[in-house]
């Protein structure tokens, strides 16, 4: 069975994005950028909102300039995507797919039969994730800034008991912290 991982790269103060949405300060350099690599390795399928879908489908086009970004970008264009949109539906790109909902049962269902591990992108479907079961573990890459508000990586109305499975810090002192989900 495939698991559902959520990862994020966020500020010590727990935001993927500041209050003008702003998220320049959360540009991985090289080292991080191999770690984050790392953990897409496993997965088969993302699972993003159209928000999230729309800044990361430049690497359909994107000229990468490093090899970690041409890794990445092999990574993304060897991935099937689900875009979920209600209201805006969104162009999409090779190996991807529109969902007009989020449905924790379909998911579970991918997940029994899936070969590769499946991934949420975005804090926003990550919360329906976690409310609905589907995560199994957590990776969030901590930037050493305090942004004092705007979207958070975690459900704010949800406990969530964590297994701190491993931790890594970088050169440029972002901190790996990878969690497996308790039920």
């Amino acid at each position: 069975m495939a698991a559902v991982l959520y990862s994020a790269i966020c500020s010590l103060d727990g935001y993927v994005a500041d209050a003008n949405g702003g998220f320049a300060w959360a540009v991985p350099d090289a080292e991080v950028r191999a770690a984050v690599n790392d953990v897409q390795r496993s997965v088969g399928t993302w699972l993003l909102g159209h928000r999230t879908y729309a800044v990361l489908q430049a690497w359909d086009d994107a000229g990468p300039t490093t090899p970690e970004e041409a890794e990445h970008q092999r990574l993304w264009r060897g991935s099937d995507k689900v875009v979920y949109a209600r209201t805006q539906q969104p162009e999409v790109g090779p190996r991807a797919r529109l969902a007009p909902v989020f449905d924790p049962e379909d998911v579970r269902r991918v997940k029994e039969w899936a070969e590769a591990d499946l991934l949420v992108g975005g804090p926003t479907l990550a919360t329906a994730a976690f409310a609905g079961g589907l995560v199994d573990g957590l990776h969030l890459f901590v930037v050493p800034v305090a942004v004092g508000g705007g979207l958070p990586a975690l459900p704010a109305a949800q406990r969530l008991d964590l297994t701190l499975v491993s931790e890594r810090r970088f050169g440029c002192g972002v901190v790996h912290l990878a969690y497996r989900v308790r039920r």
